[in-house]
């Protein structure tokens, strides 16, 4: 499978953008972890070949518009991914989790009619190559507390922060704290 590869700032890190020919973002990751996501790349596509490329004005333009404040055109962007039927369809779910809210594993499990597989949920979201875009960011545990994220937990702090801010109408500027 032939990918594309570009590199985009923003107040989260560099994001590296995969997609296709068609234009469909197949993974969003940032700056520090290429690993995993060459790792996802082949887990998804087994056989790939990334090579630097240019994202869509559509998908550059939706990015820059969420991290300005505008969120609602990341629901329009093309996406397509690997994964097994179960992990589609928990990714499918994530892109229905409102802006600005975010549930816990068993609230997900419940809303794909899988009301015991929290832990299966966990391990799909776990496994979303398309950060941002599929949301992974607004699952929490069941205390409300912010549980694992291949970013890292202070950019899945950032990101629900952004996000709860501009439900209130306002912009977040908190600085992203890495350790």
């Amino acid at each position: 499978m032939q990918l594309w590869l570009d590199l985009m700032p923003s107040p989260v890190g560099e994001l590296s953008l995969v997609g296709d020919e068609q234009g469909a973002l197949r993974a969003l990751e940032f700056d520090s972890n290429d690993e995993r996501l060459h790792r996802l790349l082949a887990r998804h596509y087994r056989d790939y070949h990334l090579s630097k490329g240019r994202a869509p004005l559509l998908v550059r333009e939706a990015l820059e518009a969420y991290f300005a404040g505008d969120p609602s055109h990341l629901d329009a962007l093309p996406v397509a991914t690997g994964g097994t039927e179960f992990q589609r369809l928990v990714w499918q779910a994530l892109r229905g989790i409102p802006f600005g809210t975010t549930i816990s594993y068993g609230e997900l499990a419940a809303r794909i009619g899988r009301p015991g597989a929290s832990r299966a949920v966990g391990l799909a979201n776990g496994a979303n190559p398309i950060s941002i875009v599929v949301p992974c960011h607004r699952v929490i545990g069941a205390n409300g507390t912010l549980t694992g994220y291949g970013g890292g937990l202070p950019r899945k702090r950032w990101l629900v922060e952004h996000e709860r801010g501009l439900v209130q109408g306002e912009l977040f500027q908190g600085e992203l704290a890495l350790p």
